[in-house]
C-alpha cells in the first residue's frame, strides 16, 4: 500500500473529521471564554479590588521607562521596558480555570449519558414453564406421595 493511499484512508476516517470539527469549535469557544474573562469578569473583579478596571495595566516595572512613553502596558511593552505583567497573567489564569471547569462539566455530562445508555435493562421475568414441565412436576409430586 502506498503512502498516498494510507494518508487518504487516515484523512477520510470519521475520527479525523471529528477532531477537525472539535478543534474549530474549541477555538471559537476559547474566544468566547477569553471575552467573558476580559470583558465581563475581570472588570467586575477589578472594580471590587479597588477600582482598577483594566488588569492588563497592572504591572511592576523592572527598569526605567524612557521619557515620553505613556505609562500603559502596551506603550511600555512596545518601548521594550522590562516589567512583570501580573495583571495579564491573572487574566490568562482565570481564563484557563473557567475553560477547564466548563470542559470538566461537559465531560461529566457525557459520562453520565454514557453510563445511562450502558445500564443493562432489567432482567426479563422468568418465562412460565411449558406444559411438559408442568406435567412432569405433577407426576413427580404424585410419585413422592406414594
Amino acid at each position: 500500500m502506498s503512502m498516498l493511499q494510507e494518508f487518504k484512508e487516515f484523512a477520510l476516517k470519521g475520527n479525523v473529521m471529528d477532531l477537525a470539527v472539535g478543534v474549530i469549535i474549541g477555538g471559537a469557544f476559547g474566544k468566547i471564554t477569553t471575552s467573558l474573562v476580559e470583558d465581563i469578569i475581570m472588570p467586575i473583579v477589578g472594580f471590587i479590588a479597588g477600582g482598577e478596571l483594566d488588569f492588563k495595566n497592572m504591572y511592576i516595572l523592572l527598569g526605567k521607562a524612557p521619557d515620553g512613553v505613556a505609562p500603559t502596558y502596551e506603550a511600555l511593552k512596545e518601548a521594550g521596558v522590562p516589567m512583570l505583567a501580573y495583571g495579564s497573567f491573572i487574566t490568562v489564569l482565570l481564563n484557563f480555570i473557567i475553560l477547564a471547569f466548563i470542559i470538566f462539566m461537559m465531560v461529566k455530562g457525557m459520562n453520565r449519558l454514557r453510563r445511562s445508555a450502558e445500564e443493562p435493562a432489567a432482567p426479563p421475568a422468568p418465562a412460565e414453564p411449558s406444559e411438559d414441565i408442568l406435567l412432569l412436576r405433577e407426576i413427580s409430586a404424585k410419585l413422592d406421595k406414594k
